[in-house]
C-alpha cells in the first residue's frame, strides 16, 4: 500500500516537472512585450519551435535512446539565443519605435552602452552588468534543466508517444492556420523566432547584394535655384536631435515645451525676423539621425542603412556641394562626432568642427560632454564673425536633446565667456549635474532639453540681432516610443527664421504657416524639403505682397 502511494506521488511529481519544463521552454520562445517597458509576459501562445523540438527529441529517443548531454547543451544554448532574438523582436518596437535590425543595430550597441555607462552612476552600471550575467546564466540553466526533464520523460514509451503526438498535432495545426484563413486560431501560435532570424538574414543578404541595392537607390534630384533671394545671406541648417511631433501632441511635454518655443517665435519677431513652420515626414524613427541628415542633404529618401551605405560610395549632388558651387563656404558643426568620419568626404565640407576641433575645456555634461551653446559660439567666433569672407552654409546637428536628455547644461548670457575654460558659474554647473537621467520618466527629461534648446536659439537671435541670416531648425526624428507613444507618426517640425519676406512668402505658398505651430498635415517627406527650400531661395517670379514681422500680441 505504501509502495503504491509512493509510486503515485513519484508519478505526480514527475508529471509536474514535465509540465513545468514545457511551460518554461514555451514561455521563453513565445513571450510578448508589456508596452512601453522592457518587461515581458506570457500571453498563452504556443511556440511552434518548441513543438518541433519535442517531436525531434521524441524521434531521437525512439531511435537512439537517451539524448547525450552534449546535444542537450547545444539545444539549451539555442533556446537562449532564440529567447534573446524573441526579446529583441518584441521589445524594439515598444522602446525604439521600429522593428529590430540586427545588421544595423549591432554596430551601435557599443556606443549606446558607452552612453549609458557615462550617464549613469557607476553602481548602476556594475549592477546592470552583473544582473545581465546572472540573467543569461539563469536562462541557460533553466533551459538545460527543462530539456533534461523532457528528455528523461521521453524515455518512457507512453509519455514519448503522448508528447510526440501532441507536438505533431501542433505542427499540423500551425501549418493549417498558415494556409487556411478560415481555420480557427486554436491554439494561438506566437510568431516563430526562426522567422525573425530569417528576416534578419535576408536583410544582411540584401545589404551585400549590390544589384538589389542599386534597384533601391533612385536617381538624385536635379537641384535648381539661383539663390538670389538669399542675397548672400548665411544659411544655418540645424538638425535638432529627437525633435518630433510629440512636442505638440503629448500634453505633458507640450505644456513644458510650448512656452519656450513661443518665446523663440516672439524673439524672432522682436528682432525684425519672420518665422514659419511645417511638418515633414522623417525617414527614420527613434534613432538613425544620419538617415535624416543624408535625406535632406541629398534629396534622396534614405530610409534604411543599406541605402545610406550605398549612397556614400557614389558621387551624388548634395545641398553642401550645391551651395559650394554657388560661392558659399560649406561648414559642418558636429559636436557629437568623436571618431573618424570618412563619410564626411561624401559631402565635401570646407571645414569640419568635430569634438576634437571644437576643443571644449569646460565641465562635461553627460555622455555628449559639449554644450550646444559652446558649439554655436565656436561657429560664431571662428566663421560667422570673420570678415571678409564668403557666405556660409552650415550643417549643425545638436546633441543636448539626445537621449538620455540629462544632464542639461546651463545657459550663459555672456557668449564670450562660453568660449573660456570656465563658461558657467560653479553653482549652475553643480545644479545641472545633479539632474541625472530619469530612466522611469523620460518624458520630463525630454521636455526640459527642448526648453533649453529653444531658449538657446532665442538667446542667439538676440545676441546676433545685427546679423541677417536664415536659420532652419528641423527635427531629425521622433524620440523613442517610450516617449513618443505607441504607433506615433514619423513627422518632425521644421521652422525657418529669416528677415527676408520673399523667402517667407515662397515657403507659405508651399505649405508653411506663420508662427511656431505647423498645420497638422505634413507638407512632404524630408528629402523633398531640399528642393522646397531651394525654390524659396530663388528670385520669385512675381513680387510678393509686403510683409512685416508682427510684434507680441499682434495678429
Amino acid at each position: 500500500m505504501n509502495s503504491s502511494r509512493a509510486l503515485n506521488a513519484s508519478s505526480i511529481k514527475r508529471w509536474i516537472g514535465i509540465v513545468l519544463a514545457l511551460l518554461l521552454l514555451n514561455a521563453a520562445l513565445s513571450f510578448e512585450n508589456i508596452w512601453p517597458t522592457p518587461a515581458v509576459r506570457w500571453a498563452g501562445e504556443v511556440s511552434i519551435e518548441l513543438a518541433v523540438l519535442v517531436l525531434l527529441l521524441s524521434l531521437l529517443n525512439a531511435w537512439r535512446g537517451a539524448t547525450s548531454p552534449r546535444v542537450l547543451r547545444v539545444f539549451a544554448t539555442v533556446i537562449v539565443l532564440f529567447a534573446l532574438g524573441r526579446y529583441a523582436d518584441v521589445t524594439a518596437p515598444a522602446l525604439y519605435g521600429r522593428p529590430v535590425n540586427i545588421y544595423w543595430d549591432l554596430p551601435n550597441i557599443g556606443s549606446v552602452i558607452g552612453m549609458v555607462a557615462r550617464a549613469a552612476p557607476t553602481w548602476i552600471v556594475a549592477a546592470a552588468t552583473l544582473g545581465l550575467a546572472v540573467v543569461l546564466g539563469l536562462m541557460y540553466l533553466g533551459a538545460r534543466w527543462s530539456l533534461g526533464r523532457v528528455d528523461e520523460a521521453l524515455r518512457t514509451r507512453v509519455i514519448r508517444r503522448a508528447l510526440g503526438t501532441v507536438a505533431a498535432v501542433c505542427i499540423l495545426l500551425f501549418a493549417g492556420q498558415a494556409m487556411f484563413e478560415q481555420l480557427p486560431e486554436i491554439p494561438a501560435f506566437s510568431t516563430p523566432v526562426t522567422r525573425t532570424y530569417a528576416e534578419q538574414a535576408k536583410r544582411v543578404y540584401d545589404t551585400f547584394s549590390m544589384s538589389s541595392a542599386f534597384r533601391r537607390l533612385p536617381q538624385s534630384p536635379r537641384f535648381h535655384s539661383d539663390l538670389q533671394a538669399l542675397g548672400n545671406r548665411d544659411v544655418l541648417l540645424v538638425f535638432m536631435e529627437s525633435y518630433g511631433r510629440v512636442t505638440y501632441e503629448r500634453a505633458d511635454i507640450a505644456h513644458e515645451v510650448t512656452p519656450a518655443r513661443e518665446e523663440l517665435a516672439a524673439v524672432a519677431r522682436r528682432t525684425g525676423r519672420f518665422i514659419v513652420s511645417a511638418f515633414v515626414t522623417s525617414p527614420t524613427f527613434g534613432g538613425g539621425s544620419w538617415l535624416a541628415h543624408s535625406s535632406l542633404m541629398s534629396g534622396i529618401d534614405v530610409n534604411d542603412p543599406d541605402r545610406y551605405a550605398l549612397l556614400l560610395t557614389q558621387k551624388r549632388p548634395t545641398l553642401a556641394s550645391f551651395f559650394g558651387q554657388h560661392g558659399y563656404r560649406v561648414v559642418a558643426d558636429m559636436p557629437g562626432l568623436r571618431q573618424r568620419w570618412p563619410e564626411g568626404s561624401f559631402y565635401h565640407f570646407d571645414a569640419l568642427y568635430d569634438a576634437s576641433t571644437l576643443d571644449y575645456r569646460g565641465p562635461e555634461f553627460g555622455w555628449w560632454r559639449i554644450p550646444d551653446q559652446f558649439s554655436l559660439a565656436v561657429l560664431d567666433a571662428r566663421e560667422i564673425r570673420q570678415q571678409p569672407r564668403k557666405p556660409l552654409f552650415v550643417l549643425f546637428p545638436t546633441i543636448n536633446t539626445h537621449m538620455p536628455w540629462r544632464p542639461i547644461p546651463p545657459l550663459q548670457s555672456d557668449w564670450h565667456r562660453v568660449l573660456t575654460s570656465t563658461p558657467f558659474d560653479p553653482t549652475d554647473v553643480e545644479h545641472s549635474l545633479k539632474e541625472t537621467p530619469a530612466w522611469t520618466a523620460l518624458g520630463a527629461s525630454y521636455a526640459d532639453s527642448f526648453v533649453y534648446s529653444f531658449h538657446l536659439f532665442a538667446n542667439y537671435l538676440l545676441a546676433r540681432a545685427d546679423h541677417d541670416f536664415v536659420l532652419i531648425l528641423i527635427g531629425d526624428h521622433q524620440p523613442a516610443a517610450t516617449v513618443s507613444g505607441e504607433n506615433a507618426s514619423w513627422d518632425v517640425p521644421v521652422h525657418v527664421i529669416t528677415a527676408n519676406p520673399e523667402i517667407i512668402a515662397s515657403l507659405k505658398s508651399r505649405g508653411f504657416v506663420d508662427g511656431a505651430t505647423p498645420t497638422a498635415r505634413p507638407i512632404s517627406r524630408m528629402n523633398e524639403l531640399s528642393q522646397t527650400l531651394l525654390d524659396a531661395f530663388s528670385k520669385p517670379a512675381y513680387a510678393p505682397e509686403p510683409l512685416r514681422p508682427t510684434l507680441d500680441g499682434e495678429r
